[in-house]
């Protein structure tokens, strides 16, 4: 009997967490996003740099067709992913068969595929798809979709169809975003077909989806796609039963009526305040200290409930509620700001993968927030190159190869599992706390040094400060700190050094 119990533990475990679950591989707690990479580039990144450094997944950039889109100034736009033409699996990333090998290849070292699923709204206007599919209006053949498909005209309360009013709740979710057709949820056929192209990318081996614009749709239509969608698959390494993770982006604001916790049924929501507030604190409008209760202390939604980040693609660029971000253009805050997500228990975590753009502002908006990837003189995609240091060349930002932030994944990995404890701080922007006795780390974002006998629950022992440096062959590259048998150490962190962040754990000693 207890045996039987025991071989049934994983499929129960999977049942019980449902699409909350990221479906990690054991000892991994950390997905990052790599915006427009290619599925190539992908696979390589997960089996030469990824799975070896123990993230658990990847999102990736939406898979479907989209619109061709060039016009007199804007030309190949990051968002023209978001445009859908069809659900054939053909972008500029790559094909069906590069998608299904890059899965396959990352499932294989242990790294999830998570993909931005976009099926809220079509491509606007008529033109031709990345996979040659035409489109006009409400017609879109390749799906096929046509105009009964689309939310009906008398379901949205607006003057030209579009969205108006974002305080009324009809509108938004009935009306259409930025004059792109809005695919109506309501009908059962277009559940059948959405759920059909979820369900192929199931079957690849898929781990689970971020829903875009999920805030636009009803989250009980949402609810009946998630229920008509397969198990993941066994043969691709997932417990009997796991279904597959759902993470609606959800972009929630007080003077609006449509809330994050309406969603909360269909699967895990993306946490915009998280990094908004974040970056509030490490900017410093607020005093670190006022941390010490940070999640739904601070009124954010539930842990088990939310998708928590720094920055992502939208509000980088000044969009998806905006607010002065932290990121990788300040990179001694933005190693800060990741570092404290990644020390800390709230949520599932998500680091960001950028590409650089060359910033034009006027009248406080940037004009090139639309500039896509990296790509060659026929708008080919090109691949990241690694320089010799592990970082990436050109306009690869890839913050996720910086060493602050890849340590800090691994610290994530090893207290997994333990709370928060042993709280200190200064009264002021200085800060430390253990998490359970695996982890331990202090931040500084004072004009002056700290230095100060801090317990670190750790064993006694020396250990390698894993964000100045890495355990090497059994020494440091970068500081490292004695532990006494209390459990305490003399932490010294400058506020002239090059990171404000100091971190130890159960795997740093030497």
């Amino acid at each position: 009997m207890k045996l039987a119990f025991l071989l049934l533990l994983p499929s129960l475990i999977a049942s019980c967490l449902g699409q909350w679950s990221p479906n990690y591989v054991a000892g991994r707690n950390t997905m990052v996003h790599l915006f427009e990479w290619r599925w190539d580039d992908i696979a390589a990144e997960c089996e030469r740099f990824l799975g070896p450094k123990g993230f658990g997944g990847v999102q990736v950039s939406p898979v479907n067709e989209n619109s061709v889109i060039y016009q007199s100034v804007v030309q190949r736009p990051w968002w023209e992913r978001y445009q859908g033409v069809s659900f054939n699996l053909v972008t500029r990333s790559g094909d069906e068969n590069a998608f299904k090998s890059m899965v396959a290849r990352c499932n294989a070292v242990g790294v999830r595929i998570y993909v931005d699923a976009v099926f809220n709204q079509l491509a606007a206007g008529g033109g031709t798809g990345t996979g040659g599919s035409s489109f006009d209006g409400f017609n879109f053949p390749a799906i096929p979709f046509g105009a009964n498909d689309f939310t009906p005209r008398d379901s949205c309360p607006s003057s030209n169809g579009d969205i108006q009013d974002y305080n009324n709740a009809l509108q938004v979710r009935n009306c259409k975003l930025s004059g792109m057709p809005d695919v109506y949820q309501g009908s059962t056929y277009v559940r059948g077909k959405i759920a059909e192209f979820l369900n192929k990318l199931v079957s690849f081996g898929v781990a689970g989806f971020r829903f875009d614009a999920s805030k636009h749709m009803w989250p009980g239509d949402l609810q009946a796609i998630v229920n008509s969608l397969d198990n993941l698959p066994t043969s691709a390494g997932f417990a009997s039963g796991s279904r597959p993770f759902i993470f609606q982006e959800v972009i929630e604001s007080d003077s609006e009526p449509i809330k994050a916790a309406e969603y909360f049924g269909v699967g895990r929501v993306t946490e915009f305040r998280y990094g908004r507030q974040l970056s509030n604190v490490f900017h410093g409008n607020t005093q670190l200290k006022y941390l010490v209760n940070w999640g739904e202390g601070w009124g954010l939604m539930p842990s088990g409930s939310a998708l928590a980040f720094i920055d992502n693609h939208d509000n980088q660029r000044g969009h998806g509620g905006g607010g002065p971000m932290i990121t990788f253009r300040e990179s001694r805050l933005y190693k800060m700001a990741v570092g404290f997500m990644l020390a800390h228990p709230y949520g599932a975590a998500r680091v960001m993968s950028s590409f650089f753009w060359q910033q034009n502002y006027q009248n406080g908006q940037d004009q090139n927030d639309w500039v896509g990837p990296p790509h060659d003189g026929n708008w080919n995609i090109l691949s990241p190159q690694i320089n010799a240091d592990g970082s990436c060349a050109g306009d690869w930002v890839c913050e996720h190869r910086w060493r602050q932030i890849t340590n800090m994944v691994a610290f994530r990995n090893v207290v997994d599992g333990t709370t928060l404890n042993d709280w200190w701080d200064n009264g002021g922007n200085q800060i430390a706390f253990c998490r359970g006795g695996k982890g331990f780390v202090a931040l500084n974002n004072e004009g002056y040094a700290l230095s100060q006998t801090l317990q670190t629950c750790l064993s006694a022992g020396t250990y390698c400060d894993v964000i100045s440096g890495s355990l090497v062959n059994g020494q440091c590259t970068g500081k490292s700190v004695t532990v006494g048998s209390d459990g305490r150490a003399l932490i010294s962190l400058s506020n002239m050094e090059d990171d404000g962040i100091f971190a130890i754990h159960a795997e740093s000693r030497v």
